[in-house]
Order: C-alpha cells, then structure tokens, then sequence
C-alpha cells in the first residue's frame, strides 16, 4: 500500500524547500496556486459524487441510510466507521454533507454522523500510516470508463461516483501534499514560537492545520511531531486538538458550497455545537487536562510540569510512545464528552432548522424527506388524513413555488435560483412517491365513504402537483438554453409569454389557497381564467408563427418559444384540475351530510 502511494511522497519531496534558499518565495507561490487547484479539483469531486448518488439512489440507498441511522446513536456510530475506514474526519464529513446534498440523509441523521466522525478520528489517529488517496487515480480511470463508455444507465451512475470519488481524493492528496510542505518553513516556526503561547491561538492554529492537511488524524500525527520535538509544550498540542474538530467543520463547510439549504443547515449546527463544546472546554481546560491524565497510562509528572515545551533534554523522560498516547487520549476525551453533550441535543436542533437559514424562497424547506407522514398512525385514519393533508399542502406550496421562480427567471437568469428550482423539483419528486404510498396504504383499511372517496381525490392532487414540477423543469431547460446559446426573444414575444405565464400563476395560487382552506370560491371565475389561458396560448403560438414567417424569429427561438407556451397552459390547465377535483369532491360530501 506504501508503495502504490509513492507518487504522493515523492511529489511532496519534490516541491519541499529551504525557506533560505534562492527562489523559495517563488516555490511557495507556485506550490499556494497548486493547494487551490487541488481544492478545485476536491470541490468538482464532491458535486459529481453527490450527482451521480442521487442518480444512482433510486430509493435502494435511502431505505438502508435510512434504517442505518434510524436514532442518533446509530447514525454517530455510523459516522464513525464512516471516518475510521477514511481515515480523515474530513472526508467524512464531506461524504455526509454529499448525500446531504444528493438527499440521501436528512438533517438530523447528518448531524448524528458528523458528531459521530471526531469518535472516527480518535481509532483513525492510531493508523495514521494508512493512505486511501492510492485509490484515487485507479477511481478516475474506471468511473471515466463507466461514465463514457458504458450504456447501461446505472454503470453510468456508478462511473459518476467513481469519478467523484477519484476526483475527491485527488484533490484532497494534491492540497496535502502541497499545504504540508508550506508547514515545514521556517515562518511556521516562528509563528509556533510567538503565538502558541495564546490557548485560543493553538486552537484556532489547529483549526487552520486541519483544514490545510485535509484530515483530522493527519493533524493530530502533525501535532504530536511537534510536540515530541519540542517546538511545542503539552498544554498547546491539547489545545490544537481541540482545534483539529473546528477544522473538520470547516472542510464540512467546503461540502456545502452550491449545496442545497439543508446541507448548509447541516454545517451551520454543526459548527455551532462544536464551538460550544470547545468553548466549555476551554473554560474547564485544566479539569480536563486532568482527565486526560488520568486515563493515560504511565507517567504523566512531565507533561503536567506547566504544560512546557519539551526540549529534547527532556524528552528522554516522557517518550515520544508516552506523548502521543497522551495527545490521541486527550482527542478521545474531547471526542466523547461532546458526543455526550451533542447527540441528545441534535432533535432540538433539528426542529429549529425549518427557519434558518433562510432560503432563497422564504420558509421552502427543499430537504428530500416527507415531514409529517409516519406509517404508524395509519391504523388510526383520522389522523393520518391530518397528515397527508399537512404533506399535501406543503407539495402545492413548493410546486407554487416553482413556478413563480420560473417566471423570475425571465427578468434575469439565475443560476442559483436555476439550482433551488431543480432541487424542488427532486422534492416533489420523493414526495409524490412518499404520499401516493401513505395514501394507497391508507385506502386498505376500513375507511367511512368520505374518506374512501378522498384518498383518489388526494391521489390525483399528488400527481397533478408533480406534473406541475415537470413543467416548471421544462421551462427551465428551456431558459438554460436561451442563456447559454445567445437565442434572442423579441420585446413582443416576451411580453406574451411573461402575460400568459402570470396567468397560470394566478390559478396556481388560488389552487393553493383551495387546498389550505378547503373551500374553492369563484368557480365560474376560475373557469373562464382557464380557458384565457388556454385561448392565449394558441393566440401566441399564431402570432408567433406570423414571426417566423417574416424573419423576426428564429427557428430555434421558436421551438423553445413553444415549449414555453405549452407548458405554462399545462401548468394552468393542471392547477384548474386540482381546484375543480377539491371543489367537486368538498360539494359531494356537503350534500352528504345533508
């Protein structure tokens, strides 16, 4: 294994340097423009991933994530073996807020395994010699092979991750080999020697080692080096372990860039609770040196002299075997006192997410999880038809959603809110199979006339919803490529389309309203918006033919311009649909019960 990974120590021996040497600033440039290279390459890595796992899930991954980290003690033991097998918190906790991203986890079972990661690192600390960047390279090849030259849809998926993956580890490899070799000059010694002294400084200088190697057990192999060496004293290398669980917040925050609103929910707890545990610590830091002491075997009498440096004079009494078992205890400490504290405290955290941070659209949660279906209150109907409602309602309210960004997007295309359609398109997606099934279950129990009636009438709802997504993905695709390819729509078209489009709005809206009420007024009026709406589209489709036989259109600006149009009367014609089914279905059990 120590042979396959040459190519890492050997590049890291060719960019090392002699800080007094005759172009070492220059080196240092060059080796600074390479770190974030490799940090491009870690970000494309971690997108593709999540990508291709989302495309590869189906509903397979998420069953087993899901049955896996069912309670919060599963989920941080998961996280655990997760970083143990990495050996680095930090790519653990990117792979969590990966399928974060590709909806795989939910906040509260990502925020159990990150806890559950520090626990990782503390076994991982004790192998810092094992390597998984050999398997990089290797991952690139055979996910580039998969991804393009297979036709089977789902080895193309598995290249997808495989790429990822490679390109994860590539880029995490590159930045640690560059960033630890920038660690050797002298101006990192100097700053040891004059800010080390400061508690909060080794902190945060573990923080900024963490994040620069890239992995929690690397830091720590970094930090007993120093201390064991003398550069640095007891109480300074504890206080940079502490530190070392700060930087794996970091890199978690480097997962959620372009993200979705949960991941980044995800990293913002994440990071809050662990400056909670390092702010207690600090406060109680010589309780919990004691601890520390403690549980180390040996004599500790040296290491509890001060917490001064050890010079090599007297490093022959504490040996290097006895100071890092002292540094990994003191890690395995901090570790479990915070998962202790964290893990019965993450369901708090996780109800106060709804609202922070906010997104783009208000209070849409866009996270790829039913939230208030349970299957255990099927055997009582009358609650479970509560629910369904509060899931069914909340559908309309995002499928809503989706179409007034749509129709923003013509006033300027935006790729964020292009990314936040896309995710609520997904949404709608796992919600349309999670309600369909709660509602077909539901059906086969002994239901009154009412409800056998409305479970259908929901059952259209849900489909018509989804289909609304559809459309608004196909307005979308569409937008993307009038941005990329130059096409030009004349002042004229764009008044009509955004005309017609505001229209189906508007019965979307009132769709909404009529699910949230359970009361659908105006019925003549929503009708003949209806048919405005479908008479306009083929009014537009007719003007537009007229432009393109005069010239003032292209063709391709025209096929995208019927798309559109086609589109926007499905989304009104399909919102009527809904308003007509909840209106005719709420006037039946009326003349029920009378």
């Amino acid at each position: 294994m120590r042979e396959i990974s040459d190519y890492s120590l050997l590049s890291r021996k060719s960019y090392s340097f002699d800080s007094g040497a005759p172009g070492s600033d220059r080196m240092r440039f060059f080796q600074l423009i390479e770190a974030l290279g490799g940090l491009g390459i870690f970000v494309l890595g971690m997108k593709t991933m999540a990508d291709g796992l989302q495309r590869l899930a189906g509903g397979g991954i998420r069953r087993v994530l899901e049955k896996v980290t069912g309670n919060r003690l599963s989920a941080a033991l998961t996280g655990g073996c997760l970083s143990t097998l990495l050996q680095s918190s930090g790519a653990a906790s990117i792979l969590i807020i990966g399928f974060v991203n590709a909806g795989l986890l939910s906040l509260y079972q990502a925020l159990g395994m990150l806890i559950g990661t520090g626990l990782g690192t503390t076994v991982a600390v004790q192998f810092l010699a094992f390597k998984i960047s050999f398997l990089a390279l290797p991952s690139i090849f055979l996910g580039v092979f998969l991804r393009f030259f297979t036709r089977r849809r789902k080895w193309t998926f598995c290249g997808e991750v495989l790429l990822g993956f490679g390109l994860l580890f590539f880029g995490l490899d590159t930045m640690e080999s560059r960033f630890v070799a920038l660690g050797e000059s002298v101006y990192f010694q100097k700053y040891c020697s004059l800010v080390m002294d400061l508690r909060l400084a080794s902190v945060l200088s573990g923080a900024l080692l963490t994040f620069l190697v890239q992995s929690g057990g690397t830091a720590v192999g970094i930090i007993i080096a120093l201390a064991a060496s003398g550069t640095i004293g007891f109480e300074q290398s504890a206080a940079m372990v502490l530190g070392e669980v700060l930087g794996t917040a970091g890199l978690a925050g480097i997962g959620a860039i372009g993200g979705t609103v949960t991941a980044r929910r995800t990293v913002l707890f994440f990071a809050g609770s662990t400056l909670v545990s390092i702010g207690i610590a600090l406060v109680f830091f010589p309780l919990f040196l004691k601890l520390v002491f403690l549980v180390t075997p040996g004599d500790t009498s040296l290491l509890q002299k001060q917490g001064a440096p050890l010079t090599p004079g007297n490093t022959v009494s504490a040996s290097r075997a006895g100071i890092a078992r002292a540094i990994a205890n003191s890690h395995t400490v901090f570790s479990m006192l915070s998962a202790l504290l964290l893990l019965p405290t993450i369901g708090i955290y996780a109800r106060l997410a709804a609202g922070m941070p906010p997104s783009v659209n208000g209070d849409i949660d866009t996270e790829p999880h039913s939230r208030y279906l349970d299957f255990r209150v099927i055997n009582t109907p009358s609650l479970a038809f509560v629910q369904a409602g509060s899931e069914l309602r909340r559908m309309a309210k995002v499928a809503h959603s989706m179409v007034a960004d749509s129709i923003r997007q013509f006033s300027g295309f935006d790729t964020k809110t292009e990314a936040y359609i896309r995710q609520r398109e997904t949404l709608l997606d796992v919600l349309q199979k999670d309600l369909s099934t709660f509602l077909v279950a539901l059906a086969r129990r002994s239901l009154s006339p009412e409800a056998a009636h409305e479970v259908p009438v929901m059952l259209n709802t849900v489909n018509d919803l989804e289909d609304i997504g559809d459309n608004c993905e196909v307005i979308l695709e569409c937008l993307r490529r009038k941005k990329e390819e130059n096409i030009y729509f004349s002042p004229a078209a764009m008044e009509e389309i955004v005309s017609l489009a505001r229209k189906s709005e508007r019965l979307m809206s009132t769709a909404v309203k009529c699910l949230e009420n359970s009361h659908c007024p105006d019925m003549v009026g929503n009708l003949a918006l209806k048919n405005d709406i479908l008479r306009s589209a083929v009014v537009l489709k007719g003007n537009h033919l007229e432009r393109l036989s005069t010239g003032a259109c292209t063709v391709v600006a025209g096929l995208l311009f019927m798309d559109i149009i086609s589109a926007f009367a499905r989304i009104g014609e399909t919102a009527f649909a809904i308003i007509k089914n909840r209106s005719s279905f709420e006037d039946e059990t009326s003349c029920s019960i009378d």
